[in-house]
């Protein structure tokens, strides 16, 4: 139980709908809220539109869940970089804490590495003190040689984190993607000593399955992994499931 419980603080609690809107997103930080207030686990964030911003962390202010906001022309990444990077800034602006940015998976695909790096260091490189996630949309990758060096230039340019996936394709995370992405994480700790996140998302919605992330990340990278510091995962619906099974299990 003290594992479900723990990935339950890991969690980055996201809306991130067509429909969302002021009333919706002061709700859902309501609802985040009140895990706290039955006795369970907050979540690590809650996850929103950069235009949202604001309002969650007005919402959340003082409830000790953080604001995080996918910005760079999420999901597609397919927009000139000084707007990817502007938007970033936009979201920053309006309260966001830790940022989730896709990487452009098409120039990636034709080779063009340094653009992949370029626009990771851009977003890097604003002013203020926030978390970056980086998702590779392994989904779009395919390989594990491309996931690897994607995975390598995120770290290199300043991931904080790297995620798998937008959750807006047919395929999320998989066991297979994030073993690559921790190996890449695991290495990089031996070489520098530093710890970079993972983050797997898209398409886990049952305990069981953060269960098994839970523990593949313990068994490749280890035990430090385990907090919302260097875990989480990105998840609508895993959240209320979790406290069903804690619950079940008292």
């Amino acid at each position: 139980m003290d594992e479900l419980k723990t990935i339950l603080s890991c969690i980055d609690l996201t809306s991130l709908d067509g429909a969302d809107n002021n009333s919706k997103i002061i709700s859902f930080c309501r609802e985040a809220k009140s895990f706290g207030e039955k006795g369970f686990p907050l979540p690590a964030t809650v996850c929103v539109y950069p235009v949202f911003a604001r309002i969650a962390r007005q919402e959340l202010s003082g409830s000790g869940i953080g604001v995080a906001s996918v910005a760079g022309a999420f999901p597609s990444g397919q927009s000139p970089l000084k707007i990817r990077v502007d938007e970033v800034r936009f979201a920053l602006e309006e309260g966001a804490q830790e940022i989730d940015m896709v990487i452009s998976r098409g120039k990636f695909l034709e080779g063009n590495e340094q653009a992949v790096y370029d626009e990771i260091a851009a977003v890097r490189a604003l002013p203020g003190e926030f978390l970056l996630k980086v998702i590779l949309e392994t989904g779009e990758l395919k390989t594990p040689e491309n996931i690897r060096r994607a995975a390598e230039i995120a770290i290199v340019a300043g991931a904080d984190f790297i995620k798998t996936s937008t959750g807006k394709i047919s395929q999320g995370a998989t066991p297979e993607a994030v073993s690559v992405m921790l190996d890449v994480i695991r290495h990089h700790f031996h070489k520098t000593g530093k710890l970079i996140g993972i983050k797997p998302s898209g398409g886990i919605s049952e305990p069981r399955q953060a269960l098994s992330y839970y523990r593949q990340v313990e068994q490749i990278a280890g035990k430090e992994w385990l907090n919302k510091k260097y875990f989480r995962i990105g998840a609508s619906r895993l959240a209320n499931a979790l406290v069903h099974e804690i619950s079940s299990r008292s």
